[in-house]
């Protein structure tokens, strides 16, 4: 699978700005892809003020990541701010280039920021499949909760978008790779760069690591699109070789 992973900054709050932002980062791939992923919140930023910019799930930017993914012949991904029976969501949607939707509700709400005061947290563990690849997609804090990602669905790539913020930037790359090596899995996050209208400083480390740890794609920390290819077959054989997923521990998580 051919992935492309793009970092930048974000206008605080400006959908309209943001759609035309990434659609001019995306219109320079000059190779075809399979994924197209972009950071959390990708249109307004990190935002606790979901009433200014929530969408509904017929709204313009998903309307827009229909359009992006038809004409790329691409899935694409990325979170927003969705309103939906009168609760706020930071959700994140995986769009088919059939035009297709999944989505995931962000499980782990990051109190620090009164996300849990604003926002809905999922109750769901969502896995996609895509070209014969399980893809499980998470958003931002889940990465510091193993629990809820632990492998037992056998899924081959696991797939963070974030707006984390650079004074926790060592815990960012610490636990991608920790996710990746536990669960014999390709690991991909993809994070915003530049300061936000609460004047915290991201300094992206998109990357993407590979089932044993190593990087694929090191910690970026420019503005720009950094494709990458994955090779299914080679984790299989060395899951098939290593075997530890089979001595896992098995659990309920309750949500």
């Amino acid at each position: 699978m051919k992935i492309a992973l793009i970092q930048s900054e974000l206008v605080w709050e400006e959908t309209s700005a943001n759609r035309k932002n990434f659609e001019s980062k995306i219109k320079q791939l000059d190779q075809e892809v399979n994924l197209i992923v972009l950071p959390e919140m990708f249109s307004t930023g990190f935002t606790m003020n979901p009433s200014a910019v929530a969408e509904t799930m017929e709204g313009e930017t998903i309307l827009w990541m229909k359009a992006v993914a038809k004409e790329k012949n691409s899935a694409v991904t990325g979170s927003l701010v969705i309103t939906e029976n009168g609760n706020y969501y930071n959700r994140m949607f995986f769009v088919f280039p059939s035009g297709e939707i999944q989505y995931y509700d962000k499980r782990h709400l990051f109190s620090l920021a009164g996300e849990d005061k604003f926002y809905t947290a999922g109750t769901q563990k969502v896995i996609v499949d895509y070209l014969c690849w399980k893809i499980c997609l998470q958003v931002c804090y889940d990465l510091r909760f193993p629990v809820f990602v632990h492998n037992v669905e056998n899924y081959d790539l696991l797939l963070y978008v974030a707006n984390w913020p650079k004074v926790r930037t060592n815990a960012w790359d610490a636990l991608l790779k920790a996710r990746a090596i536990e669960n014999l899995s390709y690991v991909v996050g993809v994070n915003r760069i530049g300061l936000d209208a609460n004047n915290y400083e991201h300094t992206g480390h998109s990357q993407v690591v590979d089932f044993l740890g190593n990087y694929i794609l090191e910690p970026q920390e420019t503005e720009g699109v950094f494709v990458v290819g994955l090779d299914k077959n080679e984790m299989l054989e060395t899951r098939k070789k290593l075997d530890f997923l089979s001595d896992k521990d098995v659990f309920k998580v309750k949500i």
